[in-house]
């Protein structure tokens, strides 16, 4: 079980009576001498529509994990989310539940992985606190909401707000698009995973004065494919209500994949697996399904399937942010972030990346931009703005630029040209951890926002100067879920972007407002055509 704080003697002696009674929670009512325990201050108990749930008090937050809000989903692969079957006695909400079966993963899998977790400072008190949901990264194939980066107790103490971490179905188990292969009962299966999402904010809609917040107050924030979760999200009519503001970090949906390349994928899933059909697929053991995503992508080079959105014309009737941004979003404000350094977390143990040579440069960028230009005029244009570079940190700052970065920015000249409240930023903190090499990589903005910097998985570093910028970003994420603006008196006034000046936060130890920053590398990539990788 992940730890959400430090150990300590009152900790250890928490976890050991919870632990005790866990048995009893999942499976009846408390016996005789576990009900002073139940009653302590250490024990929590909420209500849900589904039953009764007991978690626990540490650090002055009410902390519940493994919250079911869907029933397991084996019953019904590659269709719509149901609800729970209730539960007569109280249920251990002590432990994160399991996260959906994916390769490489150390914790536990499952297809009834439908849970979430919920912080939060008091229970049924009646403040109407800003509930702040996350989903994670990992593209829409791999991750969970349970690593210690996410935990929520420094923000409840930080903001006084509500957090909720939430696991999903993802890659085969959520978005094998089914359609042409089993029919229109199937209709929705590759937008499955995002219809989970919609689930669990239905559920925090429902439960949100339980658990102290205001239903009508959330704010969904995510990083990577957490991010692209919510820009999907933004265009989806199953959505509409349920979240008041978006923050995304280094994660964007401009495309959705359309009907063709979605069915070649499946196609290639179940050619690796030999079947043929739905019923085979229904049968199949989870590890056969999980195997199955090995598939080569049949309509890219190098690379596994992709899993993500389908624009089926049910679940999802248009492009998240094309050909323009979503209108049905267009009332909720909106940040969106990248990091400095994007790809050093992708290509940072590339071989030889860090003493790469001029003469090899244009070859390594070839592949790695994600967009179709000549790779040699990229070079001499950065050798130009930047004459101080080295050719690897030109390679690192043009697939930035050319792959994750220019997402961010039609994301936001979208949402400028529809004369919506958005607000953009840059994380230039970089790690001095190993030397500087992580510099400020992709995830970087992960333990500043959470204001996590200490919990393992961080590689941020403790300094003082690592304490800044996450008081910067954290602030303003609670700001921006209280107020729908992310301006506090820790950062300068942060303006909303605009396309006559592109007003960005860079956030830093000493975090400054800036109009347009890298402008002539976005200049520069604008001259060929963005399609997001995965959608054609």
């Amino acid at each position: 079980m992940n730890k959400t704080a430090p150990e300590s003697p009152e900790r250890r002696r928490l976890l050991q009576g919870a632990l005790a009674g866990a048995g009893a929670l999942a499976f009846g009512a408390l016996p005789a001498d576990k009900a002073a325990y139940a009653a302590s201050s250490s024990h929590s108990i909420a209500k849900t529509r589904s039953g009764k749930v007991a978690g626990m008090r540490i650090d002055g937050v009410h902390v519940f994990k493994g919250i079911p809000y869907g029933a397991d989903t084996r019953q019904f692969r590659f269709k719509a989310p149901i609800e729970p079957e209730a539960w007569k006695r109280t249920r251990n909400a002590l432990e994160y539940g399991p996260a959906c079966p994916q390769p490489n993963i150390k914790e536990a899998m499952s297809e009834d992985c439908l849970c979430l977790n919920v912080w939060t400072p008091a229970l049924r008190d009646g403040r109407e606190r800003p509930v702040l949901v996350y989903f994670h990264g990992g593209e829409f194939s791999s991750g969970s909401g349970s690593s210690d980066l996410y935990d929520g107790t420094r923000l409840c103490h930080r903001g006084d707000v509500v957090v909720v971490t939430v696991n999903h179905r993802l890659n085969i188990f959520g978005h094998l698009y089914l359609d042409r292969i089993g029919g229109s009962a199937y209709a929705t299966s590759g937008n499955v995973g995002v219809l989970d999402l919609v689930q669990a904010l239905t559920w925090v809609r429902d439960h949100a004065e339980e658990f102290g917040g205001n239903a009508k107050n959330v704010t969904v924030f995510g990083q990577s494919g957490g991010g692209a979760k919510i820009a999907t999200l933004m265009a989806m009519p199953a959505a509409r209500g349920l979240f008041h503001r978006a923050w995304t970090m280094s994660g964007q949906q401009i495309t959705a994949a359309g009907p063709r390349s979605a069915t070649l994928r499946a196609r290639a899933c179940l050619d690796l697996m030999k079947v043929s059909g739905i019923d085979a697929l229904s049968k199949a053991d989870t590890s056969e399904l999980v195997a199955a995503t090995a598939a080569a992508d049949p309509t890219m080079i190098g690379r596994n399937v992709y899993f993500g959105p389908v624009l089926d014309q049910d679940a999802l009737q248009r492009h998240p942010f094309y050909p323009d941004a979503p209108p049905q979003s267009a009332d909720i404000p909106m940040v969106i972030g990248n990091t400095r350094d994007e790809t050093r977390a992708f290509h940072g143990n590339d071989p030889g990346i860090h003493q790469l040579r001029w003469e090899e440069l244009s070859e390594r960028l070839l592949s790695a931009l994600h967009v179709d230009i000549e790779p040699e005029y990229v070079v001499a244009e950065y050798r130009k703005l930047y004459p101080h570079y080295t050719a690897s940190e030109v390679f690192f700052a043009a697939t930035t630029a050319g792959r994750s970065w220019r997402g961010a920015v039609i994301e936001a000249e979208l949402r400028a040209a529809q004369g919506t409240r958005t607000f953009a930023y840059q994380l230039n903190y970089r790690s001095p951890l190993e030397g500087g090499r992580y510099g400020a990589m992709h995830g970087m903005d992960i333990p500043l926002v959470f204001d996590n910097i200490a919990q393992p998985g961080s590689r941020i570093g403790t300094s003082d100067e690592a304490q800044r910028a996450a008081d910067a970003m954290s602030n303003a994420l609670i700001a921006f879920a209280r107020t729908g603006t992310p301006n506090h008196p820790e950062v300068p006034e942060w303006r909303p972007y605009t396309l006559a000046d592109r007003a960005t936060m860079v956030f830093d130890a000493e975090s400054k407002l800036q109009n347009d920053p890298r402008g002539a590398e976005r200049r520069l990539f604008a001259s060929v055509p963005y399609i997001q990788r995965g959608t054609y």
